[in-house]
């Protein structure tokens, strides 16, 4: 299954930390919950006022800082995914 966002809306993955380091080290729970997420798709754009149509800067596969809050929660398989306007 494949999901296209429509208009200037973007589909982000969060990014799990890992639970320990490569040289076994545990790391507290207060790490696993990261604010970043790597781009899955990407909307068109949107118009303007006067209709000139918009694209987005942002592509497949960017990284990005995701708000503590807000966002459409969308599970698809066993991805869970959120939806932004941007």
């Amino acid at each position: 299954k494949r999901l296209i966002p429509s208009f200037n809306r973007i589909l982000v993955e969060r990014i799990i930390p890992p639970s320990k380091t490569t040289s076994g080290i545990l790391l507290p729970e207060k790490t696993s919950k990261l604010n970043s997420g790597k781009i899955v798709a990407v909307g068109p754009g949107a118009r303007d006022k006067d209709g000139k149509f918009i694209p987005l800067n942002l592509k497949e596969g960017d990284t990005v800082l995701l708000p503590e809050y807000g966002g459409t929660e969308i599970k698809l398989g066993e991805k869970e995914l959120v939806s932004f306007f941007f």
